[in-house]
């Protein structure tokens, strides 16, 4: 098996373990973050209604017209500012962190902190 692969694979792995352990309650909704490529998205999800709350993610004209490249980490910082103002304007304050398997470093780390920095607990 070639190296991208087993890449693939060890990251399912993590988001299944993961997944086993986070839910997101009415009282605790999960944020939910996917690092691609070129972009980054975050949801804050409420599980047991099976609806999205707030949302945010890197792939808009205003943040494309801002930064010069949306996949460095100072994108990652304005994202997560803007889905915890938006959260907390939604009167949401907990939440339940979900890294979706990758990593945390990086973009990923970078967005928490900044949502933790503006209001959201986890």
């Amino acid at each position: 098996m070639n190296k991208s692969k087993q890449k693939v694979l060890k990251k399912n792995k993590r988001r299944i373990s993961i997944r086993k352990k986070v839910f997101g309650t009415k009282e605790r909704p999960r944020l939910c973050v996917y690092r691609s490529l070129k972009y980054i998205y975050c949801q804050i999800i409420d599980d047991t209604e099976g609806k999205t709350l707030v949302s945010a993610t890197s792939f808009t004209k205003e943040l494309k017209e801002k930064f010069k490249n949306c996949r460095n980490i100072e994108a990652a910082k304005y994202i997560g500012q803007i889905i915890a103002q938006n959260a907390v304007s939604k009167g949401i304050s907990d939440v339940v962190f979900d890294r979706s398997g990758f990593k945390y470093h990086g973009r990923i780390k970078a967005l928490a902190d900044e949502a933790r920095k503006n209001g959201l607990n986890f």
